[in-house]
């Protein structure tokens, strides 16, 4: 145990003097904050039906930018544009370790690879619920202040709303995080591995998915994929009429979607220590 929290420590070291690190976490705050109050308050501002707010009506805008719908808004780009910034950081994380030559380092001289492995993994899940709170407090933030200038109410989620949004938000990045980092490992290196996660991510489950609107005996495929169980999940926050976000899906209910992610969480965690515990670094 202590070996263990040894290597979290040094992977958590190794992450803050990192500057990608901090560039891909400030992009998704960022990204976060422009799509889903930016766009939508300027388009309701200025009472046009901007494209990157679907043509909605500035009803439904206005709650979507109020405090008591942050639950559901700051999880709706995480299916798609968060799990993506997310796989390309745990690529980089496990993908580096073989670019820079740490991990032969580190496993020929440190304590055993499943301990690093492990202090990894757990590295990375105290980054992903640090970065869905600070996420949920700055929108809840920003929300207040919208609010406040429009006159409307500043009421907050119940706390189980708020809970749930939080979990929500922690499962999917967590989920599209560790895929990253599985890949990262498979490829032994961070270019290959962050390509061919955006390709999975972007392009082939899309595909995928429309294929199966016209085969249908594979369906019961693609309706397990990651990226379907991460929307269905993130579509399962939404209580506000209106267009949907991209990668936001209505296929599996809640309780299917977490026990599909959980998988894929454990399964992506055990084959990433797994790999690391029994390739050669060569």
């Amino acid at each position: 145990m202590t070996d263990l929290i040894a290597c979290t420590r040094a992977e958590f070291a190794r992450l803050r003097r990192w500057p990608a690190f901090w560039i891909i976490l400030g992009t998704w705050i960022v990204l976060n904050l422009v799509f889903a109050y930016l766009f939508n308050y300027l388009a309701y501002a200025t009472g046009s039906s901007m494209r990157m707010s679907n043509g909605q009506p500035r009803a439904i805008l206005l709650q979507q930018m109020l405090p008591a719908a942050v639950p559901e808004v700051f999880t709706q780009g995480m299916a798609m544009f968060g799990g993506a910034l997310m796989l390309v950081l745990g690529a980089l994380v496990t993908g580096s370790g073989y670019g820079w030559g740490t991990w032969k380092t580190v496993f020929t001289q440190g304590p055993s690879r499943a301990r690093v492995a492990g202090g990894t993994v757990l590295a990375l899940a105290v980054v992903v619920v640090a970065l869905v709170l600070t996420a949920f407090v700055v929108d809840t933030g920003v929300a207040a202040i919208i609010g406040t200038v429009q006159h409307q109410s500043l009421a907050l989620p119940g706390a189980g709303r708020s809970l749930l949004g939080i979990l929500t938000g922690a499962v999917i990045l967590g989920m599209w995080t560790l895929a990253g980092a599985v890949i990262g490992v498979l490829a032994r290196g961070p270019a290959l591995a962050v390509g061919l996660g955006l390709v999975w991510v972007l392009v082939v489950e899309n595909l995928l998915r429309g294929v199966a609107s016209i085969f249908a005996p594979i369906r019961a495929i693609t309706d397990h994929l990651p990226g379907t169980a991460a929307g269905s999940l993130a579509g399962a926050m939404r209580t506000i009429s209106g267009e949907p976000t991209p990668g936001v899906l209505d296929i599996l209910s809640r309780p299917a979607s977490f026990v599909v992610l959980a998988v894929y969480i454990v399964v992506f965690a055990v084959a990433m220590m797994w790999l690391l515990h029994r390739r050669d670094m060569a």
